[in-house]
């Protein structure tokens, strides 16, 4: 079986994660404090901190935010759960909106029409590392000011709706000749096992707030936060006499351990070859499907936007939902693991119950229903990737015609 997307763990991996563990020093330490380091030069932001995942750096940035019950939090329909499941734990009102009906990202004209008073903040997510329209939201924002009603002194000084980048996929990705990370006001990246860069479970919240928000101690707080609240981290109490600590607030636990840290390092220091290696898969998969008429090839680079090839989402033409899934088991038969990204949060029991309906969402039903992602990692070799090519061409012939 061609497995779909498997962490790259060599020998570099192996002998970084047994260094951390023979240092004695396993939880948050001197890796995590780097890396979080390296992560602010890569991206160009002004600060970052590492979390044990993308979903409690949201939530703990929505909590920090001051996001909660009467407030409105925008996002696509189009996306995994842990992105609206945050706003849900908030207390405040999801506002969901359909996706565009040329990518997988968030349809601004919605957007737009979605806005009101208690909107607090706006969630584009970068499906499959593709960057959204993110001057036109910001322009958005600034519009609809004169709408804003802050209601904590961080909002005030803002001044209107924030943009808080859903980046789970595109670490590495461009917009406008800048990185993500330094694009939207907050950005939120994770580095689940299956992403590009991976710290087998991890994320992190990358701040670049505009001038005037004070990121030294912003990056103090958040240490603060995602450790319960406690003044000290256990390597600062390890110093003589040092043993005393207060907690300022009821915080939350969260934070990325050097176990977790030395991965990402590692990843992050092989970065450039890791795209390179699956850009060239993504021009593989392309040149050969245009064989096909029916295959629909994704967009991943154009004058304003560089994708960073998270996910190969191709499409099937003119094939229904049920026979989407009879080519994916054709394809699994064949020994080549495929996926779909995503099912819309409507499909899903959790926000059916919440009264949220598909038929509110056409865009993002038609894209999802004849969606199959193909395999892209590092270790992919050339001859399996004409393998995935070879039964993705028959699958789909086989089931229509």
């Amino acid at each position: 079986m061609i497995p779909f997307s498997p962490p790259r763990i060599d020998a570099a991996t192996i002998a970084g994660v047994t260094e951390v563990l023979q240092s004695g020093w396993i939880t948050t330490g001197p890796k995590t404090k780097q890396f979080e380091k390296d992560i602010t030069a890569y991206c160009g932001n002004k600060a970052t901190v590492c979390v044990n995942s993308w979903t409690m750096g949201m939530q703990v940035l929505l909590h920090w935010w001051g996001i909660g019950e009467g407030d409105e939090v925008i996002l696509p329909a189009y996306t995994y759960c842990a992105s609206a499941n945050v706003i849900v734990h908030s207390g405040a009102k999801l506002i969901m909106v359909d996706i565009s009906n040329d990518d997988y990202n968030i349809n601004l004209e919605h957007v737009e029409k979605a806005i009101t008073s208690k909107t607090k903040a706006i969630i584009p997510v970068d499906i499959g590392g593709w960057p959204c329209d993110y001057d036109e939201l910001f322009a958005l924002a600034d519009n609809y000011a004169y709408l804003f009603t802050p209601t904590n002194p961080l909002q005030e000084k803002l001044g209107r709706i924030a943009i808080i980048a859903d980046a789970a996929h595109s670490f590495g990705a461009r917009y406008k000749g800048k990185v993500v990370g330094s694009v939207a006001d907050i950005t939120v990246f994770s580095f689940h096992a299956v992403k590009n860069l991976t710290t087998a479970e991890g994320g992190a919240i990358a701040f670049n707030l505009p001038d005037g928000f004070d990121h030294e101690q912003i990056y103090k707080d958040f240490c603060i936060k995602i450790l319960h609240g406690q003044s000290k981290d256990a390597l600062a109490k390890t110093q003589k006499g040092a043993w005393r600590y207060d907690v300022e607030e009821p915080g939350f636990k969260c934070n990325m351990t050097d176990l977790q840290s030395v991965i990402g390092l590692i990843e992050l220091g092989r970065y450039a070859e890791n795209l390179a290696r699956r850009k060239a898969i993504f021009e593989r998969y392309s040149d050969a499907f245009r064989i096909d008429q029916r295959l629909l090839t994704p967009i991943f680079q154009t004058n304003d936007k560089l994708s960073c090839y998270h996910l190969y989402q191709l499409r099937i033409e003119g094939a229904s939902e049920l026979q989407r899934d009879e080519i994916i088991t054709e394809i699994s038969e064949q020994e080549v693991a495929v996926n779909v990204h995503f099912q819309p949060l409507p499909l899903l029991t959790a926000y059916k119950k919440r009264g949220y309906s598909i038929d509110n969402y056409p865009a993002a039903y038609l894209r999802y229903a004849n969606e199959i992602s193909l395999p892209v990692y590092y270790d992919l070799t050339d001859e399996q990737v004409q393998t995935v090519i070879d039964v993705v061409l028959r699958s789909v012939q086989k089931v229509m015609g």
